[in-house]
């Protein structure tokens, strides 16, 4: 005889409830909760309920429901595709930061007029309150229904286990479902190949919006046929909607690609290849202040500057475990030194040589060219090492995702004994100087073991990832988990920092290794005579200075604080006969290193002001009459307003001030609290 009754735990508290429950009653009086997490599981909100569940409600506008509600909004738009384009083939649908994605094999590339139909399309399933219906198969059978459609084919037959993440989405390693959209007559109107969950039903996706299309990769590799990926955003009302487009809007003002060209900071010349960057004057002048300030705070805390060659034989990352584990991220092979004698027969064998994509096991050389003593330890080797990394060409994007790029590579070397309180102090370390760049808003995030993607024992991995977790709570910063996301050989600490307008980069990294060491045969010799291993720290600081250069640009929209614009001081003559007066100023400030231009143009006052104005310089120096008269210069600042009539000494010393302290100044109140404080 069936069970009555079960009992099962909802929020936290004891209940017993009918046998037939589902989260449908449990939740009836809440419009906003669309699915359930039942024992930490995501799932569909009618899934049948046992005995001892835990159920916890997910409301449409918590992270977990935004992503099913736009996983749901996948369907129907896939649905709205095949409904136009009944000969499209589908490939997967996942959801990803603030929207998702759809990608399809077609005909011929959508247009614009075409997302449009697309978009009204789904407007039309939305409002006739379709269904989402989870119905389990077997293997044969997902491979019947889907037989016209071989990408799905292609899924079904691999399974999850050797899937991407985006792929992930479609099927479960547990077993095949399909999900059923049903009209309210009750008959199935389209289906899908997916893992779940979903909405009730489709009345529920409140606010959407397809955004635009692009060509990509089956899979994300080139040798596979190239899709129509259709992306979009949805969001639970209409004013997220409106706030996140808002958001889009000024992320799109910041663009520093855009703001790179139209301030004259960088290119990336087609004669060079995709994502190598050259860095003009301007833009040079910002990565030169960005390094100064690194140097002179590594120095402060005693590292120990190194330099390392481009290239390697690639038996150096064999050994550190590179070429196994990340060769798919490395330039191919050249293949070098092989002698032959005169009849072409190789008398000496040659090697195969790497373009560097990490710096550490070059460090760890160095640690290792002569025998160590504890009492150098902690030995802290720093870097500006250039590294290349294969990125394909449709992954290349401005100065965030580079070929070629430069790391503030920091490789920290100490014992067992010190590892905590060095990753104490560097962590401190870390956001001072990032808080110095005006960063100031932060969490942490834990990447612990890729159970598929490690070397070294699992007691090591939790000692490392303990350790970290530990130094990590003490900052009091939030600590977000990312399982499965560390590098072979250690777990990490990524510092997020959010940018003006609320994005989320991550910037610094630091990882814990106990592995490299062994791999490398590292050994000091400790206090009592034996030979030990060290540990190992590794830690980007900027990550790369190209992108780190890429996130400060979008950060403060171009107008950099004084310390750091590419020109600080532009100087504009009212008349030709005042530029003498404001050319001896300007000399006096380039001498102490200001970086300054002067407007010679031939154009009108009225022009150079506002040519000045759109600049983004901290610092616009007027000299008129009455200024050359009183040896003394007029500022103007970036909101447009001014102080005048500054003597020449007071000017220039107020300058260098705001420069020393690394502040931001736009406005003649900013100026004033800078050089008062």
């Amino acid at each position: 005889m069936a069970q009555a009754t079960i009992s099962i735990t909802v929020n936290g508290e004891a209940k017993e409830v009918e046998a037939t429950t589902t989260g449908v009653e449990l939740f009836a009086e809440d419009k906003n909760i669309i699915a359930v997490k039942i024992n930490g599981e995501n799932r569909d909100l009618y899934t049948p309920l046992s005995d001892g569940d835990s159920v916890m409600p997910i409301a449409l506008d918590s992270e977990d429901g935004l992503a099913i509600m736009r996983h749901s909004a996948t369907h129907v738009m896939a649905q709205a595709v095949q409904e136009i384009y009944p000969d499209a083939k589908l490939g997967v649908g996942p959801v990803i930061k603030d929207g998702f994605y759809y990608d399809f094999q077609v005909d011929k590339p959508f247009t614009p007029e075409d997302l449009k139909d697309i978009e009204k399309r789904m407007q039309r399933i939305i409002k006739s309150s379709q269904s989402f219906r989870r119905r389990s198969v077997s293997e044969e059978e997902a491979l019947k229904e889907e037989a016209d459609q071989p990408f799905k084919i292609e899924l079904i037959k691999d399974k999850e286990a050797h899937l991407d993440p985006a792929a992930a989405t479609e099927i479960s390693e547990k077993e095949l479902s399909f999900y059923d959209n049903v009209d309210r007559d009750g008959n199935v109107v389209w289906k899908d190949l997916c893992r779940g969950p979903h909405l009730p039903n489709t009345r529920y996706i409140k606010a959407f919006k397809i955004e635009r299309s692009a060509a990509a990769y089956w899979r994300g590799s080139e040798k596979n046929p190239t899709m129509q990926r259709i992306y979009g955003t949805a969001w639970a009302t209409k004013e997220d909607l409106k706030a996140y487009q808002t958001r889009l809007e000024e992320a799109a003002k910041r663009d520093h690609r855009k703001l790179g060209a139209e301030m004259d900071l960088f290119s990336f010349p087609e004669e060079i290849g995709p994502g190598l960057a050259v860095f003009h004057p301007k833009g040079a002048a910002v990565i030169n202040a960005m390094e100064d300030y690194s140097r002179e705070m590594h120095r402060k805390y005693h590292y120990s500057f190194v330099q390392t060659p481009h290239i390697t034989k690639g038996g150096l990352y064999e050994t550190s475990g590179h070429l196994h584990w990340y060769k798919d991220g490395m330039y191919p092979p050249m293949h070098l030194d092989e002698e032959y004698d005169e009849n072409g027969n190789v008398t000496k064998p040659g090697a195969d040589y790497y373009l560097k994509p990490m710096n550490c096991p070059m460090h760890n050389l160095i640690f290792k060219s002569r025998q160590r003593s504890y009492r150098e330890l902690p030995l802290r080797l720093f870097e500006f090492g250039t590294v290349y990394r294969y990125e394909k060409s449709g992954e290349v994007h401005g100065l965030t995702r580079v070929r070629g790029l430069t790391q503030d590579d920091s490789h920290i070397y100490c014992t067992r004994e010190q590892m905590k309180d060095e990753l104490t102090n560097l962590l401190t370390f870390v956001l001072k100087v990032l808080r110095d760049f005006g960063l100031s808003d932060f969490y942490l995030e834990l990447s612990t073991k890729d159970p598929d993607k490690y070397v070294g024992s699992d007691e090591i991995w939790e000692e490392a990832t303990n350790t970290l977790r530990e130094v990590a709570e003490a900052s009091h910063l939030d600590l977000v988990a990312d399982p499965g996301g560390a590098a072979f050989y250690g777990p990490k600490i990524s510092v997020q920092a959010r940018d003006a307008i609320g994005r989320t980069w991550q910037v610094s990294t630091i990882q814990l290794d106990f592995n490299l060491p062994e791999r490398f045969q590292l050994e000091y010799i400790a206090k009592d005579g034996t030979h030990q291993r060290p540990v190992m720290i590794h830690r980007a600081l900027f990550g790369s200075i190209e992108r780190f250069f890429a996130v400060l640009l979008e950060h403060y929209a171009g107008a950099f604080p004084a310390w750091l614009a590419p020109v600080q001081v532009l100087g504009v003559p009212v008349a030709d006969e005042f530029a003498p007066h404001l050319a001896d100023f300007v000399k006096s400030l380039e001498e102490d290193m200001v970086r300054c231009e002067i407007d010679y143009s031939d154009d009108r006052f009225g022009k150079k002001i506002r040519n000045a104005s759109k600049s983004k310089v901290p610092f616009i120096l007027i000299v008129g009459e009455e200024d050359m008269n009183n040896n003394a210069v007029s500022f103007r600042f970036r909101d447009g307003s001014q102080l005048n009539g500054v003597p020449v000494d007071q000017a220039r010393e107020q300058i260098l001030t705001v420069i020393k302290k690394r502040v931001q100044v736009n406005s003649a109140d900013d100026f004033k609290a800078a050089v008062e404080d």
